[in-house]
């Protein structure tokens, strides 16, 4: 492996830096190309579908020649320009707000040598750039995180050299400035370590595993750095990984993939509860120390004391090479790392997924795990072993801890790209995969091939209904609190929506200030020869302007409400209202839509929730929602349709759900609907929804069946049966298979039920 110079700890631009090799790890620049963000890729379809209540299934005869899968969403990918790095390993790559991306550290698999580079993207030029970089600049590195702090910080932790020593220092790069400090830390620092993870909470920086010490020993440490006093807690024994991701969520830090001391790939999840632990909610002690470790603290100018026992050899890494040339390194001797310290102070559990056809498995393909909602989402990418098609977008709900398959591969990647980097912005709605085209004719380097960090591929979470993190945190606040009632009398006020909302509906003489009435569809149900009323009409055209259509339908019992709230929310109410149109004078609107529905969107209006505790139980009502949120183009309140409806799918509502998305040209959710009618068709066509569809939509449903597809029972579904092999991979009967949406742990001692495994 080559060695970089040390960079000089001057004010120096990185791309003339002495750190520099003969081959810089970055592509001149490349015209930029754009890829189609539609594809029309067949549909994919299961080898069987699930099992019915009368053993029938619908099969589909000849995968191949299904039809084209429906036009919907799907991620583009673009061609990145300027100074493009090289497809660097184990370097760091953060989103930073602003629409940059930044890149740091890593070593270039075609020369070996080690980077302490800081690169730039822009992601709306699309252009890499190289940093210009001041202050106590850190020696080159690998294996380290970067994580952004208030916005405009970057906080860099661990990794390894080019010496292969582990380091333990925490360097601040200012976004702003461009400039590096190095803060006085206090405390017991952690064992320098790479490959590990690190998260935020409440300005704690906790770093979780990794690989540390002699012979790359897989830590199992937990710490954290309180940054308002750089004061570093204690370790504590969690769970031995590295390469995996974590999370804090629910305060509690889940951890989920990655590499165990057996160099096996986990699927486990784990997670460590933190609240209620005065070693979690406590800052740390100025100055104390774990009473099994000697503290030991990093300041400018000191030189490394690494300590040994008597008779033991000097670990590796210990030429005293520092992280930063005026900074400690820590190397913490090998009989350390065998010490017992003790377990962490809050309850640990874990949760392992034996089996089902919505959980990925992590032995194939390159996962990344990144967190949204209160959501784990697993990316299984395209590498050489497999193509797009065995790729899939899985999430796996936090509170629920229910695998969903959101997309197959070949809805979200397009063939001939390979990706190696994934990042996430803040508020967890958008995720970019960075990489590059396996054609080696378009990344030739000056030695022949050369892989670049050439291509960027934007996932817009929200289209596949995730609400991103602010939004999720109030909506599992309210979800965790017992009841509506003590809501209303301990919760302190949200705004002026929420404090009318106690006064919604009620009549003007009641004291309530209701100033204005708006009438609906007469009863709760749909019409049956026109399921969703007159929301057949399309974007764009008005519901009041359509009222001659039906002057016959009974109305229901007027809604009272405010006028001040419909004004500020509702956008197409203001504009009716601003021309001062009939319902200006008359002070009364009617939606034809079903009275639940209008009471539903109406109490949107006040509340910006649909959530069940908000009276929203019936999941034909948030269909109703989708639909009008298509209508009256409510952006908002269709992120919160999609999201429940895609969480909450079920048999019963299955074809609602479908036929609204449709309505509401929600074609991911659509298509995902009609995915899960086809999979349990023997139970959806006995439903009310079923029933109650109009023709044109029974035929549209049915169509969505694979074009050789066929329904077998019996005789013959025994000799397919036997056919295909009546034992999946993990040798489980599929008649005893657990569902894809459960978990089992042990499946000799756990009962089915159960579903998981808790320790």
């Amino acid at each position: 492996m080559a060695h970089p110079s040390t960079p000089s700890s001057i004010s120096h631009s990185l791309f003339g830096g002495p750190s520099n090799s003969a081959n810089p790890p970055y592509a001149p620049s490349a015209p930029s190309s754009v890829t189609p963000s539609t594809s029309n890729a067949p549909t994919p379809v299961s080898a069987m579908s699930a099992v019915s209540s009368n053993n029938t299934f619908v099969m589909p005869n000849s995968p191949m020649k299904s039809r084209p899968m429906m036009d919907g969403y799907r991620p583009k990918v673009t061609r990145t320009l300027g100074q493009r790095p090289a497809c660097l390993v184990n370097a760091s790559v953060t989103y930073c707000g602003n629409n940059q991306i930044y890149a740091f550290g890593g070593f270039d698999q075609y020369t070996d040598e080690v980077y302490n580079h800081v690169l730039k993207l822009d992601l709306v030029s699309h252009q890499w750039s190289l940093v210009d970089n001041y202050g106590d600049i850190p020696g080159v590195r690998m294996g380290h995180t970067a994580t952004l702090y208030q916005g405009d910080k970057l906080l860099v932790f661990g990794g390894e050299n080019e010496h292969r020593t582990y380091l333990s220092d925490l360097i601040v790069f200012d976004l702003k400035t461009a400039h590096w400090t190095q803060p006085h830390v206090s405390g017991p620092v952690p064992k320098g370590r790479a490959r590990h993870a690190a998260v935020l909470h409440e300005d704690k920086l906790f770093i979780v595993g990794g690989i540390t010490g002699h012979e790359s020993y897989v830590s199992e440490d937990i710490c954290y750095l309180d940054l308002k006093t750089y004061t570093w807690s204690r370790s504590w024994r969690f769970v031995p990984r590295f390469d995996h991701s974590a999370y804090i969520w629910g305060d509690r830090v889940w951890v989920f993939g990655g590499l165990s001391r057996d160099m096996d790939k986990i699927g486990d999840l784990w997670w460590l509860d933190l609240k209620g632990s005065p070693d979690f909610e406590s800052p740390p002690q100025i100055g104390s120390s774990a009473p099994d470790r000697q503290a030991s603290t990093s300041r400018p100018g000191d030189s490394p004391r690494p300590s040994y026992s008597i008779g033991s050899a000097p670990p590796i890494g210990a030429s005293g090479f520092a992280a930063n040339i005026r900074t400690a390194q820590v190397n913490t001797p090998s009989f350390h790392l065998k010490r017992q310290v003790p377990m962490a102070p809050g309850p640990i559990s874990v949760l392992r997924f034996i089996s089902g056809g919505n959980i990925p498995s992590q032995g194939s393909g390159i996962h990344f795990h990144i967190y949204s909602s209160g959501t784990l989402l697993d990316f299984v990418t395209p590498v050489a072993t497999i193509t797009s098609k065995e790729c899939s977008l899985s999430a796996l709900d936090l509170a629920t801890l229910r695998w969903q398959k959101l997309a197959e591969g070949r809805e979200i990647f397009k063939s001939g790209y390979q990706w190696h980097y994934c990042t996430m912005n803040e508020d967890g709605t958008k995720a970019w995969l960075l990489g590059c085209p396996t054609d080696a004719v378009n990344d030739m380097g000056p030695n022949g091939f050369e892989e670049y960090l050439s291509d960027i591929m934007e996932i817009d979470l929200r289209r596949y209904g995730f609400l991103g993190n602010n939004a999720s945190s109030e909506l599992r606040a309210d979800h965790a609190r017992p009841t509506s009632h003590a809501r209303i009398q301990d919760q302190p006020s949200k705004g002026l929506g929420h404090d009318l909302a106690k006064l919604f509906n009620q009549p003007p003489e009641t004291g309530s200030g209701t100033d204005f009435t708006i009438t609906a569809l007469a009863g709760d149900d749909y019409d049956e020869d026109d399921m969703m009323g007159s929301s057949l009409i399309r974007a764009g055209e008005s519901p009041m302007d359509q009222n001659w259509l039906t002057p016959d339908a009974p109305t229901s019992a007027p809604i009272h409400v405010h006028k001040l709230i419909l004004q500020a929310r509702w956008p197409h109410f203001a504009r009716l209202y601003n021309a001062q149109m009939a319902e200006f004078h008359t002070k009364k609107m009617h939606i034809p839509e079903p009275y639940t529905v209008v009471k539903a969107f109406l109490y949107y209006l006040y509340t910006d929730s649909i959530h069940a505790d908000d009276g929203v139980t019936d999941l034909s009502d948030v269909a109703g929602l989708l639909v009008m949120s298509n209508i009256y183009n409510i952006p908002h309140l269709r992120l919160l349709c999609v999201n429940r409806l895609s969480k909450e799918l079920d048999v019963e509502h299955a074809c609602i759900i479908w036929y609204c998305a449709g309505l509401a040209s929600e074609d991911w959710l659509r298509k995902r609907a009609a995915q899960f009618c086809l999979t349990h068709w023997g139970r959806i066509v006995r439903t009310q929804g079923f029933l109650r569809l109009p023709r044109s939509a029974l035929v549209e449903l049915s169509q969505e069946i694979d074009m050789e597809g066929r329904v077998i029972g019996g005789d013959e579904l025994e000799y397919v049966d036997n056919c295909r092999g009546r034992f999946d991979a993990s040798g489980v009967s599929r008649k005893d298979s657990i569902s894809s949406d459960h978990t089992q742990a042990l499946p000799s001692d756990v009962d089915d039920s159960e579903g998981m495994d808790l320790a």
